[in-house]
């Protein structure tokens, strides 16, 4: 008997094998929250000069360590590789991993998808998550149902906090109306440090007025810098273009027009602006015009609502995939399972 029949004979679920593509600030919370889980096992990990792989599971610590002293995974002994190609050299390698979190950032645009077809042309089969924001770049990989489902590939879309546990707490709430009226998201994110989160301030700039994603991409970080010293850190975002209206339209519940997402974003203090929250307003049944909030916890950090709704959406996407059920998922129209 082999370690697998073993298992199976004694009817012990083999742990979910995880890699995280991108280890900058939410790929090194990824990780982190890998670390606690007993159901998934980080075996792979990926940055843009490298990456690593260990069967048997990768010491986080040590991923973090060599990331943050040597600026790549790659350097990590004896396990990790450099290369310029990493996410296409990782596929190829054929090592057994069951789902990848697409920690990337979303510029440009179209990133994302290119990275999903990479995945599709690999021949690869398992279960794709990402925590993508914009509307337009979610609506590319819709567009790419019919050959995910051939690839065998199970993609869940926009699984991160906003768009995800906000737009599937909406989906929730609208339960309770005959008619949607409105769905209104804003959040609050405080970090200490926006290095730490470069992608992500960059996309946040992309949002703003004057901005659009090819500038905010193009901006140097010194001139990064400069920008905030102008909003003396706080960057306010409003009628953002984020997915939550995608998908909320697409789960048959309203449309787009009627959803609207915004928020605050404190690069310089790790405590939130304001609290995050959603508030689904609409009609009941007897004629009653109400509205349902939902509000996250202050002391709960944007890599926690981001991440544990990623690995939440990639449990439930495994399940999908056991049963054959391949194409692309939102949050709005699966329930994530939680990660022991």
């Amino acid at each position: 008997m082999n370690a697998e029949q073993v298992k199976s004979s004694l009817n012990i679920t083999p742990a979910i094998r995880v890699g995280v593509l991108g280890f900058g600030g939410l790929g090194q919370a990824a990780a982190k929250v890998l670390a606690g889980k007993r159901e998934m096992i980080l075996v792979a990990a990926a940055d843009q000069k490298g990456y690593a792989y260990a069967a048997e599971g990768l010491n986080i610590q040590e991923c973090i360590a060599t990331y943050q002293s040597q600026g790549s995974v790659g350097y990590l002994e004896p396990v990790g590789t450099l290369t310029n190609r990493s996410i296409q050299d990782l596929i190829e390698t054929s090592h057994p991993v069951d789902g990848y979190f697409l920690a990337l950032p979303n510029l440009p645009n179209d990133f994302i998808p290119s990275v999903a077809r990479q995945f599709i042309q690999s021949g690869w089969r398992g279960v794709l998550v990402d925590a993508i924001k914009r509307t337009s770049a979610v609506e590319q990989l819709l567009a790419m149902k019919e050959e995910l489902q051939a690839a065998g590939i199970t993609y869940m879309t926009g699984c991160g906090a906003t768009p995800g546990l906000l737009t599937a707490a909406a989906a929730l709430a609208a339960q309770s109306y005959a008619e949607i009226h409105k769905v209104e998201i804003t959040f609050g994110v405080g970090i200490a440090n926006w290095e730490a989160y470069r992608a992500t301030v960059r996309e946040d700039i992309g949002h703003m007025p004057g901005y659009t994603v090819e500038t905010a991409r193009a901006m140097t970080d010194a001139e990064v810098e400069a920008l905030l010293d102008k909003t003396n850190g706080v960057l306010t975002l409003e009628n953002m273009e984020h997915a939550d209206d995608v998908m909320l339209e697409v789960a048959g519940i309203v449309g787009r027009d009627r959803v609207t997402v915004g928020g605050v974003v404190d690069t310089r203090n790790p405590k939130k602006p304001l609290s995050t929250n959603v508030k689904v307003t609409g009609r009941t049944f007897e004629g009653k015009i109400s509205t349902h909030a939902f509000t996250l916890g202050d002391e709960t950090s944007m890599a926690a609502n981001v991440c544990g709704p990623a690995f939440g959406y990639l449990k439930a996407g495994r399940q999908l995939h056991q049963r054959s059920i391949y194409g692309i998922f939102t949050a709005a129209e699966i329930m994530p399972q939680f990660v022991n």
